[in-house]
């Protein structure tokens, strides 16, 4: 398991700044160890390729690539959650692929997105984009016209403020929460609930589909380069170093979550860490 998830720091403080905070995996494991990699992971966030329409979304798996104590961080995790700091998301492409993103990130993100919709479809201009608005209050008020937009900021502060639940059932929501079945309906065409099964609903980032579709043919563009290579390893500095513009993510980003997922193991040598696909 150890070699799995060793990345050597030489290796990183050859890169941008902000890279060489990454922790050091020889470090014994602690909570400052798990909020230090998740702020580091979520710096690696491409935020510009949403258009900053996204909170910065970890996969926890990536966290273990930095912290080899796995129950260290679901530890933390789990009590970031419950004080309210982070929340989870399950997005189906994986389902043992937990998202992570910052309590405050996403309440702002949902909140302006939906201002930027609702102003968008009020604009003579179809193309015209609003940046003036970028207070969460300021853009709920503009868009109050809007049944829907009070109903996801009715959402926020009384659920998601108050309760760290990855998923919801029906009712709950209904008598916990004081929803009708009409306001579950614009949740979901909000995009804060997707429908898990019948009655119950998970959390979930509005337009986070554009995230999983660069996500999933990311790491299978990485995978390939690896697979490619002789004897199905590389460098990891090379990796790094490599132009691969089909790769939206980032490269650091998707070997974060090679070697977290163990789809790739981790060999230190002379030379540097090689990455090796993994045995099936």
């Amino acid at each position: 398991m150890k070699r799995k998830i060793q990345l050597l720091s030489d290796t990183f403080k050859a890169k941008k700044q902000r890279l060489a905070r990454e922790p050091e995996a020889a470090e014994p494991a602690g909570p400052e160890a798990v909020e230090s990699a998740l702020q580091y992971l979520a710096s690696l966030f491409p935020r510009k390729l949403f258009e900053d329409s996204l909170p910065p979304l970890v996969l926890r798996h990536q966290i273990y690539s930095l912290v080899k104590d796995r129950t260290t961080v679901d530890r933390r995790l789990n009590q970031l959650k419950d004080e309210g700091r982070i929340r989870m998301f399950q997005h189906g492409f994986d389902a043992d692929s937990v998202a992570v993103a910052f309590t405050d990130n996403y309440k702002a993100k949902v909140s302006v997105g939906l201002g930027r919709l609702w102003v968008q479809q009020r604009c003579r201009s179809p193309g015209k984009m609003v940046t003036a608005l970028s207070s969460r209050l300021q853009v709920l008020e503009f868009a109050s016209g809007k049944e829907f937009a009070r109903t996801v900021k009715k959402f926020l502060d009384s659920v998601v403020s108050s309760c760290p639940d990855i998923s919801f059932d029906k009712r709950r929501i209904l008598k916990d929460f004081g929803f009708r079945d009409t306001e579950i309906t614009e949740l979901v065409n909000a995009g804060v609930l997707t429908v898990r099964d019948a009655g119950s609903w998970w959390l979930a980032v509005p337009g986070a589909g554009r995230f999983v579709k660069c996500f999933i043919q990311g790491r299978k563009a990485v995978l390939n380069m690896i697979e490619k290579a002789k004897y199905k390893e590389v460098l990891l500095s090379d990796l790094q170093n490599r132009r691969a513009p089909s790769v939206k993510l980032g490269l650091s980003y998707h070997i974060h979550d090679i070697i977290g997922a163990q789809l790739v193991d981790c060999v230190p040598t002379t030379s540097g860490t090689i990455l090796r696909l993994a045995d099936d």
